[in-house]
C-alpha cells in the first residue's frame, strides 16, 4: 500500500467478500460462490449456476466502482439479462 492510497481504494479480498454477502442479503439473493482472482477482459461475471467471479483489480478500486459491480452481478441472479428491469433495479439499490 502506498502512501496515498486509503482503505477504502485497497481492501483485503475476504472484506471484499463480506462486502459482497451484505450486499446479497439486501437484494435477497444468495451467491453459491464469491470468488476473485484476476481477469483479462472485465471486472466480474455471474455464471448460470450462481457463482460469481471479481477481477482482482476491483480490490484496488474505490467503493462506488465496487459497489456498482457487486451489485450489477447480484442482481444478475435475479434477472439474467441488462433489460428495462435489470436498469431499473440498478437505479433503485444504487440510489
Amino acid at each position: 500500500m502506498q502512501s496515498s492510497d486509503t482503505l477504502e481504494e485497497i481492501i483485503p479480498g475476504q472484506v471484499f467478500k463480506t462486502e459482497v454477502i451484505a450486499w446479497a442479503k439486501r437484494i435477497g439473493v444468495s451467491p453459491k460462490e464469491i470468488r476473485v482472482r484476476p481477469m483479462k477482459s472485465k471486472w466480474a461475471s455471474c455464471s448460470s449456476n450462481g457463482r460469481l467471479t471479481f477481477n482482482s483489480e476491483i480490490l484496488q478500486h474505490p467503493a462506488s466502482f465496487r459497489r456498482e459491480a457487486i451489485v450489477h452481478e447480484l442482481l444478475h441472479l435475479k434477472v439474467p439479462n441488462h433489460g428495462k428491469l435489470f436498469k431499473n433495479l440498478m437505479k433503485a439499490y444504487l440510489a
